[in-house]
């Protein structure tokens, strides 16, 4: 799963307003963001602790982890190595999984007996399959090029990966006690494979990882042209539910038609599905990403985010947003069709027509209501809506002040004048398992990229050399202060 990234639009009208209002600072140079990291790349300029991540994310990126034929395992040692090597004790580092290919690193850092319970760092160390054939560099090759670092991983998600374990060697090298335990797990098949990480570790070894609330992937910085944007966190997501839709009929000779035709009822009941919108919609997450959103703006995109968030919602605003794919997935649940298979030979009418409609459904919302909502929408008996698997829901994460309040303090000391912005995920994370343990999650790393170069799941993935060491000391901001109390 990738971090979140703005649209276009959005992002180069809130850029504008944010120079004009704060004017330039170290953070948007007029310079190209290969010139602006060019002292960055070179080794020799690296503090101790970045020259460390450094080696850390170059190590985990040459380690395939894919799940045809990669080795979480080896990534998993390497990191259980790395902790070992730097003090840590053999009791508080374990590599374990259901699968020799599949291990997981659980790590913990222990901190004063304040009874406050631990912070859970969460990232996965499996990555989505890379056919070197498709890249112009090779995809398990470490490479330092133009201002960027290359190769699969680099932003989903062996960047966070490397920096806990780099940020906890830091920690200990410096003598730094929190006053509860930090733990860091790194996990298998988030991006998919038979036996996911966190829910295997959450069924066995749920003492492993239990904690107060998690970190995770999901959020992260936007730039435009080289300006810091927004910083988003995300604090919930959308629930994955398909729907299989089916028509039979006894069929018969092409040369005969008529209209009961398990086609024609298919196609009637998919374009009702795609001519419905299901209600706005609004919880405290995607209440606060509009009003936030809308300070960003002007004209009639600012004036459609406030409305939406009158009560009622005001129509003309829901028909704006609605028009965005982006902010339509954010204002309701959505239902889209995807597959299609039909009949049996072209000269005979078919006996049996099937579609896949995949929903992504609000957290809180009734999977049963959705369904239930389907099948009115579509109103034919003729089609059988059946669920193609039981959907796993989370509900969204409480936006403390003991969070978000430290996520903002560090980003406007870090980039001034940058807004937080809460989002809901309309894909999923590995959040959602631990969403559902009772361990809120939130998705925040600091990790700014160019929204109109997202390389992610794609070929040539690729980081700034500068935004990762800058999300490296965000990280590390962040974990010190909620492991403290004498920051709160």
């Amino acid at each position: 799963m990738s971090r979140t990234v703005f649209p276009a639009r959005y992002l180069s009208i809130g850029a504008a307003l944010l120079i004009s209002a704060c004017g330039q600072d170290a953070n948007e140079t007029t310079t190209e963001p290969a010139e602006q990291n060019a002292a960055v790349a070179q080794t020799s300029d690296l503090l101790p602790h970045q020259e460390l991540a450094r080696e850390i994310l170059k190590e985990l990126i040459e380690i395939d982890t894919t799940d045809s034929k990669g080795d979480n395992t080896a990534a998993a040692r390497a990191m259980e190595n790395r902790l070992l090597a730097a003090g840590f004790p053999e009791e508080d580092v374990q590599v374990l999984g259901p699968v020799d290919r599949k291990g997981n690193l659980v790590a913990r850092y222990r901190g004063r007996n304040s009874g406050r319970k631990p912070l859970l760092l969460l990232a996965h160390i499996d990555v989505v399959e890379a056919d070197p054939a498709d890249w112009t560099l090779d995809p398990f090759t470490f490479i330092e090029q133009d201002g960027y670092y290359y190769g699969r991983g680099t932003t989903d998600d062996k960047d966070e990966a490397a920096i806990h374990i780099a940020n906890f060697i830091r920690m200990k090298e410096e003598g730094f006690q929190p006053d509860r335990d930090i733990i860091v797990a790194l996990t298998a098949d988030e991006e998919g494979g038979l036996h996911n990480g966190v829910q295997w570790l959450l069924e066995n070894h749920p003492d492993l990882i239990d904690a107060e609330y998690a970190l995770n992937e999901g959020g992260g910085g936007s730039l435009k042209d080289g300006v810091h944007v927004a910083n988003a966190v995300q604090a919930s997501e959308k629930v994955y539910q398909t729907f299989i839709l089916e028509t039979t009929n006894p069929g018969g000779h092409s040369s005969l038609p008529i209209k009961d035709n398990a086609i024609y009822h298919l196609a009637d009941a998919l374009v009702r599905i795609r001519n419905y919108d299901f209600p706005v919609s609004l919880n405290e997450v995607t209440q606060l990403f509009f009003e936030r959103s809308a300070e960003l703006e002007e004209g009639e995109l600012a004036k459609a985010m406030r409305g939406v968030q009158q009560t009622p919602p005001d129509p003309a605003s829901i028909a704006y947003l609605s028009a965005t794919p982006y902010y339509n997935s954010r204002l309701r649940t959505t239902c889209v069709a995807t597959r299609l298979d039909a009949g049996h030979a072209d000269n005979a009418l078919p006996q049996r027509a099937r579609a896949t409609v995949n929903c992504r459904v609000l957290p809180g919302e009734s999977i049963d209501a959705v369904h239930n909502t389907l099948e009115t929408v579509i109103g034919d008996d003729q089609v059988v809506i059946t669920r193609a698997a039981d959907a796993k829901p989370s509900p969204p994460s409480p936006l403390t002040e003991e969070v978000l309040g430290a996520i903002e303090t560090i980003t406007e000391d870090m980039w001034p004048g940058v807004p937080v912005i809460p989002t809901m995920s309309t894909g999923a994370t590995d959040g959602l398992y631990l969403r559902n343990a009772g361990i809120p999650v939130y998705g925040v790393s600091g990790l700014f990229g160019e929204i109109d170069d997202v390389r992610a799941h794609g070929q040539n993935e690729r980081i700034l050399i500068k935004s990762y060491f800058d999300g490296q000391e965000f990280l590390y901001q962040l974990t010190t202060s909620l492991s403290r109390s004498d920051t709160k």
